[in-house]
């Protein structure tokens, strides 16, 4: 692996743990014994204060930021919460976010709604109650900083390329990107991203959020409820997904692989400084 790549990561793909993969024999298509790296997938229930929330399917890393992350995209944790610990137990693949006063979360496990995300993803409440009446600051975005975060983002070792079944979220800062987190399901991907901002005190406002997966509805609500204004992605859209962004002015743009890419929300934002030709 190439530590250049990644030096400049605050977060980046952990392929040294070993508990995130194994190694698993077959036969390949010529009937030849094959060893392969294969995602390790496991539960994780959450719990706020006393209360079971839900149990996640994921690959075990990096429990607080997901556990943290979930409740902050569900409007459990908000912003007068302040959570006093956090107890994680491996052996029972169990966290629970502990505040210092009561939560709203008896509301919000009313109405469940299962969304479009792969592993299941799950949201709580009406689905269009944050957002009805959000509106995302806008900001401005170079071209070339779209076209540097895809290469570099996809020469990063990671461990989709090592063992492919995953999706990979990262934040990133003009042309930089920051914090690479992956999982199973995209959602997980993008909680654990959230849980990182609410833990670190990162302002997101002058932040993008890049996605390996599609662009739904669900991914642009979480990242519009982060407050990210732009949220780019190598894959494609869905026009529920495209409506909501348009909705509350996030600049949204997918299929971006080389110089290329459609932006069907916030055109207006971006800056085209490279060659047209």
């Amino acid at each position: 692996m190439d530590n250049s790549k990644i030096r400049d990561y605050i977060i980046s793909p952990n392929l040294y743990n070993k508990n995130l993969t194994q190694e698993l024999s077959g036969i390949d298509h010529f009937g030849n014994k094959a060893e392969i790296s294969v995602i390790e997938e496991r539960p994780l229930t959450i719990f706020l204060n006393d209360q079971e929330i839900v149990t996640a399917m994921t690959i075990g890393d990096y429990p607080e930021y997901l556990a943290l992350g979930f409740l902050r995209n569900q409007k459990m944790l908000t912003d007068n919460d302040i959570v006093e610990a956090i107890d994680f137990d491996v052996e029972l693949n169990m966290i629970v976010i502990r505040t210092k006063t009561k939560t709203n979360y008896e509301d919000k496990l009313k109405k469940k709604t299962q969304t479009s995300g792969c592993a299941v993803g799950t949201v709580f409440g009406d689905i269009m109650d944050e957002i009805e009446d959000l509106s995302i600051v806008p900001m401005s975005t170079k071209v070339s900083h779209l076209y540097d975060l895809s290469s570099k983002i996809n020469k990063t070792p990671s461990l989709y390329l090592k063992a492919g079944a995953i999706h990979g979220t990262i934040l990133c800062h003009k042309d930089k990107p920051l914090v690479y987190m992956e999982d199973v399901g995209r959602h997980n991907a993008v909680d654990k991203i959230a849980g990182w901002i609410f833990d670190t005190g990162t302002n997101p406002k002058d932040k993008i959020l890049y996605t390996t997966g599609r662009l739904t509805s669900e991914m642009v609500i979480k990242t519009a409820l982060m407050e990210i204004p732009v949220l780019i992605s190598r894959s494609g859209f869905t026009a529920w997904g495209v409506n909501i962004a348009r909705q509350v002015g996030l600049t949204l743009i997918g299929r971006l692989r080389g110089q290329r890419f459609i932006c069907l929300s916030g055109e207006s934002n971006l800056i085209w400084d490279v060659d047209l030709d």
